[in-house]
This record gives C-alpha cells, structure tokens and sequence, in this order.
C-alpha cells in the first residue's frame, strides 16, 4: 500500500504522501462533521489506512439477483412436498420428539402488516403469495409453522434484520430478480487498503446478491458528465476523499462491466445539450469539413497544373539525371 515513508499508493503505480491524504481527509470530515460518513485513520508499521463508510449509487440497466438462503441458514424441506407451504418456515424438530407421533400442526401465514409494523416501516416488500411448494425460502422472509402458535413480533423482526435491504427491498419470491432505482444510494464499511474487486465483493455480499463481481465496475461520474472507471487496482475509498465529499459534483457508481463506458471531459461537454443543437453542432461541423476539403483540393489542382507546365517545358529526349 505504502511506498516509502511518506508515500500513500491509490493505484497502481500511483502514489501521493501522507500530508496530501491527510489534508484531503481533514476537509472530507469537516464537510460530514457530526455524521456517520465521518471517515477514521490510523497508521500500522508506518502505513496510513483510512477507513469508514463509502457511498456507492445504483447505476445498473439489468436486473440483479438475491440469493434464496443465507449462508448456512439452507432450510431443509420435508418429505411430503404436500405439507409445505411457500410462505412457511419450519421449526427444526426436538431430537426427544422425532421418536413420537408427530402432534398435529396448523400451518398459519403472518400478516406483516398488523403484526410488524416496525418492519413494514423499514420498506420491506413482502407480500407472500402462492409459488411452486418447491421454492426453498429464505428466513429473510416472515412465514412460520408452529404447532398452534403463531411467533412474536419481536421475532419476526430478529429474523428479518439479519440482511440488509436495498431500498426497502428485501427478499421475496415475486421479486427476487430486479433492477435497483437508478441514482438511489447505499454505502459499504470499507478501509484505504482495499481495491476495487474487493470493494465490489463487500458491497454484493451486503445485500447477498448473486451475480459475481466481475460482472460489475465502479465509476466515478461527475456533474460535467465525466465518466472514469475505477481500475482494478484502484483503491475506491482514497480516491473518493481525493475527489472531494461533495456528491453534488461526483459520485460512485455501480453498473455493469459491459454496459458502461468513459466519458471523456471535452464528451461530456456535449452530453448536456438538446437534440437540435447537436443537430446544429453536427451541420455546422460538416460545413467547416467541406471547406477544408475544397481548399485542398484547389490546392493541389494548382500544384498539378505547375507540375504539368514544367514537364511541357523539358525538351523530348532529355535524360533524367
């Protein structure tokens, strides 16, 4: 990370010294004085890493996927695919009560939206309808089979809170596969020392989607329209506190490895204007084309005719020196 004492890489090949950083890193707290963005360092064997939350702006055209478990929460379905109900989840069976006959149980929906109020205040959209009874659901989602009981409130919202939400989206059968709000923005815990696929990794484990993170690239977009895509090599977090905190002047953003593309500074100062006066700036350009066509061509019309002239004038049968 470090290249010397006093230098800070932020990419490769790239590096900047601990002043500059710190510098920049002093006015990035002052900008988000008294909020969670603040950013913190500290130095290890002589190396300075930064480290604190990330904004990062959805910029995807194609939908992305959730995963339907969570890690080691795989919910095991029974035998009988009759007794299971896409909106339920089962209470792991007590080692005493297999040997018995199994009671008699009641299969019961919750309804979100008069049990956890908290929860439908967070922006879950769980609305759980009829699907295939081999759907595995995720524990995400609310939905029990207890034996004549339905579960709290207060663990429902255990259950729930165990993954993030994108924009109130949590995971539902119905919506699994979908396309977050363009320019709505979350943020990552990172530190100074980590690259762009690393960064990428964090973000989409945070919210467990699952496209691999070579599928996605992080830019940085400026208000001009400047588009720049962060190298693999990049260290996301020191770039942004170099950049500035302001996001009315630039932002991160997530899309696709294949769909975006640079914008370059004199590009995007084009991007902004209307289709007519493109239009116009093209006419214009063709116009200014012609004319630099026609004086070359009467330029070298005339060198012709001069050529022409000369040879007239060589006496027939003068060998060429």
């Amino acid at each position: 990370m470090s290249d010397g004492q006093d230098g800070v890489q932020i990419g490769e090949n790239k590096f900047i010294s601990k002043n500059t950083l710190l510098s920049h890193l002093k006015t990035y707290n002052l900008y988000y004085e008294g909020q969670n963005l603040q950013l913190r360092h500290r130095e290890e064997e002589g190396e300075l890493i930064v480290e604190g939350l990330l904004n990062i702006s959805w910029g995807l055209r194609r939908p992305i996927r959730l995963q339907m478990q969570d890690d080691n929460e795989r919910i095991r379905p029974p035998p009988s695919s009759t007794s299971w109900h896409s909106g339920c989840n089962l209470d792991t069976q007590s080692k005493e009560g297999s040997a018995q006959k199994a009671p008699s149980i009641e299969v019961t929906v919750c309804d979100e939206a008069s049990q956890d109020p908290a929860a439908k205040d967070e922006g879950d959209a769980g609305d759980d309808g009829e699907a295939s009874s081999q759907l595995l659901r995720t524990k995400s989602d609310a939905g029990v089979l207890r034996r004549g009981a339905r579960r709290s409130p207060s663990d429902q919202r255990k259950i729930r809170r165990h993954r993030f939400s994108i924009n109130g989206h949590y995971y539902n059968h119905k919506t699994a596969v979908f396309t977050p709000a363009y320019g709505s923005v979350t943020n990552v815990r990172i530190n100074s020392c980590m690259t762009t696929p690393q960064v990428l990794r964090v973000l989409l484990n945070k919210f467990k989607i699952e496209n691999s993170p070579d599928d996605f690239a992080l830019y940085l977009v400026r208000t001009s329209g400047e588009r720049v895509q962060l190298k693999r090599t990049d260290y996301p977090l020191a770039v942004r506190v170099l950049e500035g905190p302001c996001e009315q002047v630039s932002r991160v953003f997530l899309m696709e490895q294949d769909l975006g593309e640079e914008v370059t500074y004199d590009v995007a100062q084009y991007i902004k204007f209307e289709m007519p006066v493109l239009q116009s700036f093209i006419t214009k350009l063709k116009e200014e084309e012609d004319r630099e066509v026609q004086k070359l061509r009467t330029r070298y019309t005339a060198l012709r005719c001069i050529i022409e002239k000369q040879l007239q004038c060589v006496p027939e049968g003068t060998a060429c020196m």
